[in-house]
């Protein structure tokens, strides 16, 4: 009977983003053979355990961000396998969340609120802060809006600290233009966010429209008003980065090769639960998809509730929403299609029947067309 691999997980195990990531990790252990496992126990890899450097294992899954977790790793001479997106990452294989499709996921649920400003809530030193930030600005100016950037630099002061900290988003939450969309970095600085708006009479989401990262389902419901959050693919991330891990300690050469997982979709709350687009009738168009995209509904339905002609309400379409009538009844209907294949166990066919197409394969081909991938395999591989 052969060994079992012994493997240390260095990876937070304190938020849920990370706990699920772990679940991937065990959900590809089920199916293919245990591991011995060592898991770091205070909840954080700010700093490597003092017994890893003189661990003897056959493997490493490790979230890496900064340089001295980098070097431990790499001195220990075994397989390796990265889950963050770090500056560290060069010399190890990785797994990491795609933070372009993150970005891009929430500039367009932000900007089908109709918002002409945005703006984004890091944490300073936080390389998954500054790709975040980066990729964000970029769609938002891509689309010729405007964009402003908040990262306050955390002292140790405690109480002071926290008292400053607030009254520095403070006063940065109220020179913003309104109304905006924010992304806020993860769903605590999302909570955060959400606190100094109430303390200081900022509504949300009707000024601020707040955007978090990673569908912590806890602390989304605990805020007030509840968050709205990107979710992120943890048990894909965990189960890619095992899958991989087993093919180095099997022997395999990955070259260092980085696999990049999009996050899964929006889980949409009363956060940013707004429109703000000042053209009565295209708000008026952009509501009625939103409200009626899965109950087969078509561009000349979308006219007859709006007082224009079609050729009229097409071209003002377009221009304040960015695509055609066409175009959005189908990305709404494809996004509700991507929710049900990775939230429940529904059929095709039922999926088809929920989300407005006449059959499972009407729905598949427009699936397909819009995901490149079948229905069947995308809710495989996630």
């Amino acid at each position: 009977m052969n060994q079992s691999k012994a493997v240390t997980l260095l990876v937070e195990n304190s938020n849920s983003y990370s706990r699920s990531l772990l679940q991937g990790i065990a959900s590809y252990m089920n199916e293919n053979g245990s591991w011995s496992i060592y898991l770091s126990e205070n909840g954080t890899v700010s700093r490597s355990p003092e017994w890893l450097a003189e661990w003897k294992g056959d493997g490493i899954i490790a979230r890496i961000d900064n340089p001295s977790v980098a070097d431990t790793v790499g001195n220990l001479n075994i397989p390796a396998i990265a889950v963050c997106a770090a500056d560290h990452l060069s010399q190890f294989s990785s797994v990491e969340i795609n933070q372009t499709a993150v970005a891009k996921m929430a500039f367009e649920h932000l900007h089908q609120c109709g918002f002409e400003a945005y703006a984004f809530c890091g944490e300073p030193g936080n390389d998954c802060s500054d790709v975040r930030a980066t990729e964000f600005m970029l769609c938002v100016e891509q689309a010729g809006l405007k964009f402003h950037r908040y990262d306050h630099r955390e002292s140790h002061d405690s109480d002071v600290s926290l008292k400053q900290q607030r009254h520095g988003l403070a006063y940065w939450l109220a020179s913003l233009p309104k109304p905006i969309g924010l992304l806020a970095v993860n769903d605590a600085k999302a909570k955060q966010v959400l606190t100094v708006c109430r303390e200081n009479q900022i509504r949300v989401p009707e000024d601020v429209a707040v955007l978090g990262v990673d569908n912590d389902e806890v602390l989304c419901d605990l805020c007030t008003p509840s968050l709205s959050s990107v979710i992120l693919p943890g048990k894909r991330v965990g189960y890619e980065a095992a899958r991989n891990l087993d093919r180095l300690m099997r022997g395999e050469t990955l070259e260092n090769e980085c696999v990049l997982v999009d996050p899964l979709g929006i889980a949409a709350r009363q956060s940013t639960d707004v429109l703000a687009i000042e053209d009565k009738e295209i708000a008026i168009a952009v509501r009625f998809i939103r409200d009626h995209h899965c109950k087969g509904i078509n561009v000349q339905d979308v006219v007859d509730a709006v007082s224009l002609s079609r050729r009229s309400l097409e071209s003002r379409f377009q221009a304040r929403v960015g695509r055609t009538l066409h175009q959005e009844i189908t990305r709404r209907r494809i996004d509700r299609v991507c929710q049900l294949l990775n939230e429940t166990s529904l059929t095709l066919a039922e999926i088809a029947a929920r989300t407005g197409y006449q059959n499972e394969e009407y729905m598949s081909v427009a699936f397909r067309r819009a995901m490149k991938v079948p229905p069947g395999r995308y809710r495989r591989g996630r």
